[in-house]
């Protein structure tokens, strides 16, 4: 296999399994978030706060990955 070829399977490999971690725990997030409006509706306001808050610390790991696999490309 020659360098272009790996460094293109390399890139797939990181934003594959970089995205997955995060879209499980957004789904997670999002799931346990209208679980906990669905017990309590009065508290709907600070579920949704930290509900985003949460969502944006997971999607900044997806981030991370984009970030490795676009180095990987364009520099190396």
């Amino acid at each position: 296999m020659n360098v272009e070829a790996s460094n293109a399977l390399a890139i797939g490999l990181i934003m594959g399994f970089g995205t997955l971690g995060p879209a499980l725990g957004i789904g997670l997030i999002g799931s346990k978030a209208v679980e906990a409006v669905g017990r309590n509706p009065e508290a709907t306001d600070k579920i949704q706060t930290l509900m985003i808050l949460a969502i944006a610390f997971a999607e900044a790991i997806g981030i991370f990955a984009l970030v490795v696999a676009l180095i990987l490309k364009f520099v190396a």
